[in-house]
């Protein structure tokens, strides 16, 4: 249908598929960012999380949505405090082994969250003093 459409109108089916390897291409550039970090963040509490890239420049996260933003999110962190995330939380960010939540504080009130793997966390928590995460108590039975 799509196909069609574009046939209509006159639009190259070469061309489209330039402009999806273009997406293609800068997505994969983002992992190859030194210190990146695969996280999902969300600006509005109990908002939707985006599935994308940062890197720590200084005390500046930088946040890139993968797969076809072309602006990135700066937040200039004050602060960060990390958190267990509950099963459905943990359950809503697909592909992130063992979750974890960071809260990115801003002049001292709350102003992201973010979530990554327990292993990356030390690299999401950057230049900030690392706070202790307990894992999750798991009761036998």
């Amino acid at each position: 249908m799509i196909v069609a459409l574009l046939f209509v109108l006159g639009v190259p089916l070469w061309l489209c598929a330039a402009a999806v390897l273009v997406l293609v291409l800068r997505n994969r550039g983002l992992s190859k960012r030194p210190d990146d970090i695969p996280i999902r963040l969300r600006l509005v509490p109990h908002g939707r999380w985006r599935r994308g890239h940062a890197v720590w420049a200084h005390d500046v996260l930088v946040f890139r949505a993968s797969p076809a933003a072309w602006a990135e999110s700066l937040l200039w962190v004050s602060g960060v405090g990390s958190r267990e995330l509950t099963a459905e939380e943990a359950h809503k960010l697909r592909r992130l082994h063992d979750p974890v939540a960071v809260t990115l504080t801003v002049d001292g009130e709350p102003a992201a969250e973010a979530a990554t793997s327990r292993e990356l966390l030390p690299r999401l928590l950057g230049p900030h003093p690392a706070v202790p995460v307990e894992p999750p108590v798991i009761s036998p039975g």
